[in-house]
């Protein structure tokens, strides 16, 4: 099947899409007379879409999302709703409640005995991956967050170790 194709410039075919005219009415694509004229034309559109470069191509894909008013993430707005926010006070204060709870805790040293140092050093060695140098000066920054994200369980293990040393260290 041999058609004629036309070229048409990159910029020519987005000046097109852009300033298009108003579109027919629906009844016009139903009737017989035109589907001879619209297989014509979406046969030239896909050769004329067939001859553009790889970088034309995704030019030509970015403003087709734009003028069906697609970003890249989807629809500008979105008619999805979960169903907890569609029902009030349908158990949304639990969710809410859930949410809140804090999983990951950070440790911080406040302050620490001199006489301890050492041996809170090495602490901070053992339930970190510092060596001995970088341990030392996190130590002595303090108050300092020694460990972040853990959980509320190991975290009171490590106080409590902290504690034992003569050291403080909070929660947070």
């Amino acid at each position: 099947m041999a058609s004629t194709v036309t070229k048409i410039p990159t910029k020519s075919l987005f000046k097109r899409l852009i300033s298009s005219s108003p579109k027919p009415p629906i009844s016009r694509f139903f009737s017989t007379a035109t589907v001879e004229n619209r297989t014509q034309k979406l046969e030239r559109i896909a050769d004329e879409l067939l001859d553009l470069t790889t970088l034309e191509r995704f030019d030509y894909a970015i403003l087709f999302r734009h003028k069906l008013g697609l970003n890249r993430y989807g629809p500008a707005v979105s008619g999805v709703s979960s169903p907890a926010a569609s029902a009030p006070g349908a158990g949304s204060g639990a969710a809410e409640t859930k949410a809140a709870e804090k999983t990951a805790f950070d440790i911080k040293l406040e302050k620490f005995d001199a006489a301890a140092k050492i041996k809170i050093i090495k602490e901070v060695r053992s339930f970190t991956d510092l060596g001995l140098k970088e341990a030392k000066e996190l130590v002595e920054k303090a108050p300092v967050v020694v460990k972040k994200g853990v959980t509320k369980e190991d975290a009171e293990g490590i106080i409590k170790k902290f504690q034992e040393l003569g050291a403080t260290a909070v929660l947070e």
